[in-house]
């Protein structure tokens, strides 16, 4: 039933796009060629999805998929609404036409060049945007440099960094020049300390068997640390037993073990330097309308409220509604999840926009309350549209810095 209401959406705004198209010639084999292409697009859709997939996720042809349609659906969406735009004048002419001058039938105005060239101008951009998304935009890596000061950050870790990455979702990648490309980068920052903040897979623990060797080239003095996301625990993929899905979680822990990476489930690290110390905090998935397992009560035994703390937690509503009032005060977050929904605007210092901000209130980059700061990384990798447009894969760097922010 859902895909025959996909099918009849996507046949109304695909007719009624064509409209823009007619303006400009009536030649029969144009319509036959235009609607045979879209015929394939949505044929192609229908078709990938009843194929067994990898992992039952988004990659290979079920992700290229998805953005083909997108990209010719969104354009067409976009055609639409401008000739809607025009007929809104157009029918109000029409009528008054009839009713108080002299055309005794219904005459529709002509529809007009001018309108059709801007419409089918306006289309192109979101179809080439998503079509660049695909191939260049989702492995346009970017290292993003953060510098936070804190009053009671620790002397022995004055300009301490720490490299984040997040969301690697495995399952999706295609290119192993350009992951290693983005995993290249992330080893050349050179930090003190590397944390990854969830969703390795998709679904399942096997989507990394391709890619261990590669993400445990990534090293760092004081350790890689890791914590689970929603998409880690399997919980999109429907198992043959209980029994199965526990045993894809623990081989996928022992993933992280064999990279060399540093699991931490609901529990915490001290980092020490100098004879001083920081507290390393990683909680479980907490997210609101996802899984929460996160015990932050847990996570934070043996810590003092006078160390200095910095959380890993995959789900930036968690920082929300329980870490940033917390009487522990834990300084920094280090959250992704949201990907930034992989598109939007922004303009560094200037502007930032998603649709994504309209579902989480911190949703991309460094966010503070109350001398409590929060880090939304905006992924690694990507998940069923296979591509970013405006926001770009992420490798977040912060460095500490101890004393007031300079005015």
């Amino acid at each position: 039933m859902r895909w025959i209401i996909l099918a009849a959406i996507y046949l109304v705004v695909d007719i009624y796009a064509y409209q823009a198209l007619r303006v400009f010639t009536k030649n029969i084999w144009v319509a036959v060629i235009y609607f045979i292409i879209s015929a394939i697009v949505i044929g192609n859709l229908f078709y990938q999805f009843n194929q067994p997939a990898p992992n039952d996720g988004f990659g290979g042809g079920r992700g290229y998929a998805i953005g083909i349609f997108l990209a010719f659906f969104v354009g067409k969406i976009v055609l639409s609404f401008v000739m809607l735009g025009e007929d809104v004048v157009r029918i109000p002419i029409a009528g008054i036409q009839k009713f108080f001058g002299s055309s005794q039938s219904f005459d529709m105005p002509s529809r007009r060049k001018f309108i059709s060239t801007i419409a089918i101008g306006l289309a192109a951009i979101p179809f080439a945007g998503l079509l660049y998304g695909m191939y260049k935009g989702k492995y346009n890596f970017r290292v993003l440099r953060y510098t936070l000061y804190f009053e009671d950050l620790p002397e022995a870790f004055d300009g301490y960094k720490i490299s984040q990455i997040s969301d690697v979702h495995s399952g999706s990648f295609d290119n192993k020049e350009k992951i290693r490309y983005g995993v290249d980068l992330l080893k050349e920052q050179a930090s003190d300390l590397v944390v990854f903040t969830g969703d390795l897979v998709n679904n399942k623990a096997s989507e990394m068997d391709g890619w261990k060797e590669l993400f445990s080239e990534v090293k760092a003095t004081d350790g890689v640390y890791s914590i689970l996301g929603n998409h880690d625990y399997g919980d999109y993929h429907n198992w043959e037993s209980a029994a199965a899905k526990k045993k894809n979680l623990d081989k996928l822990k022992q993933t992280h073990g064999e990279m060399g990476w540093n699991l931490l489930l609901n529990e915490n690290r001290f980092i020490e330097k100098d004879g001083q110390r920081i507290a390393l905090v990683g909680v479980e998935n907490w997210g609101a309308g996802f899984k929460q397992v996160g015990d932050l009560e847990k996570a934070g035994q043996g810590v003092d409220e006078k160390d200095f703390k910095v959380l890993l937690s995959h789900d930036p509503s968690h920082w929300e509604q329980e870490v940033k009032m917390h009487p522990k005060k834990y300084h920094l977050t280090m959250s992704g999840h949201t990907h930034g929904m992989q598109f939007g605007i922004e303009i560094p210092g200037w502007f930032k926009w998603s649709p994504v901000q309209y579902r989480y209130k911190h949703w991309a980059g460094i966010y503070e309350e109350a001398g409590r700061y929060i880090n939304v990384n905006r992924g690694f990798g990507f998940l069923a549209y296979p591509g970013r447009i405006g926001i770009w894969p992420e490798i977040s760097v912060i460095e500490l810095k101890k004393g007031s922010k300079p005015a």
